[in-house]
């Protein structure tokens, strides 16, 4: 009996190595399991993980009294009608907004959630992706919060399109990977796309650890290889289509971000 328990826990394990194999990419949920369940809510970031998510990405702002806001706008408008800047609202007032109903009546009253319960939900193994909407006035309260919620730095990621947030932000947490986030769009004035050798540069200068960039790039392995010779790692968001993420998974890159990641993750193990 002891021979077949363990040679049926063998099994088990050679099959999780193999789906592991397969799909060979960090499955990251984009703002939680967003096609689920509401974004950027506590719902969202349980089923992530319920979902198999490697990851979680989520995104914060600073309130006017200077508590962490999980939220994507920087307005409520989207959730209430009203143009009121996030940054503009006390943590009580934003805490009145139903950020659920939107998605399914079964999500009714779904509140912004508190980072630190956020943080307290990650497996072990697996990490949460934080966004920094605002600028680096935001780093303050992100350092107290981190201290209080003790995770280990492999289980965070920080990631931001503000460059200076993010270079202040590395310095301030110099264990943590930091991301620069980037889109594929041409320069309202100049009419240029941005330049992968610009922005591996500009990561460079500020010791951040890779790029977290928007599927549209030109990603192939040769893309792949430039970036790994710069000593820099390579995210890619958001990416729903399989088709799209087994070219960026067998280019090699690291992440790839997701609405649906359970879904997603099963599409690449059918498509090896």
């Amino acid at each position: 009996m002891i021979k077949l328990r363990n040679r049926s826990l063998a099994l088990l394990l050679s099959f999780a190595c193999l789906r592991s194999n397969l799909v060979a990419v960090e499955i990251i949920a984009h703002r939680g399991a967003s096609k689920d369940a509401p974004e950027n809510t506590l719902a969202a970031m349980k089923l992530a993980w319920q979902q198999e998510a490697d990851a979680i990405e989520l995104d914060l702002w600073l309130s006017k009294d200077r508590k962490l806001v999980v939220f994507h706008d920087a307005n409520t408008k989207r959730f209430d009608g009203q143009l009121r800047k996030v940054s503009d609202l006390d943590w009580n007032v934003l805490q009145q907004l139903d950020v659920g109903t939107w998605k399914d009546a079964k999500f009714k009253n779904e509140r912004i959630p508190m980072l630190e319960s956020i943080l307290a939900t990650i497996p072990k193994g697996r990490r949460a992706i934080l966004e920094i909407k605002c600028g680096p006035e935001i780093l303050l309260e992100l350092d107290r919060v981190l201290r209080m919620a003790r995770r280990n730095s492999r289980e965070l990621a920080i990631i931001s399109f503000d460059f200076e947030a993010l270079r202040q932000s590395k310095q301030l947490f110099p264990e943590i990977e930091h991301y620069l986030l980037s889109g594929y769009k041409r320069d309202s004035k100049t009419g240029e796309l941005p330049e992968l050798a610009t922005l591996m540069k500009l990561a460079k200068s500020a010791r951040l650890d890779g790029l977290d960039l928007h599927f549209d790039w030109p990603i192939d392995e040769g893309f792949v290889g430039h970036v790994r010779a710069a000593g820099l790692k390579l995210l890619v968001w958001t990416v729903n289509d399989p088709a799209v993420a087994r070219r960026l998974r067998d280019a090699g890159v690291g992440g790839i971000t997701t609405d649906r990641p359970g879904w997603l993750r099963e599409q690449l193990i059918r498509l090896p």
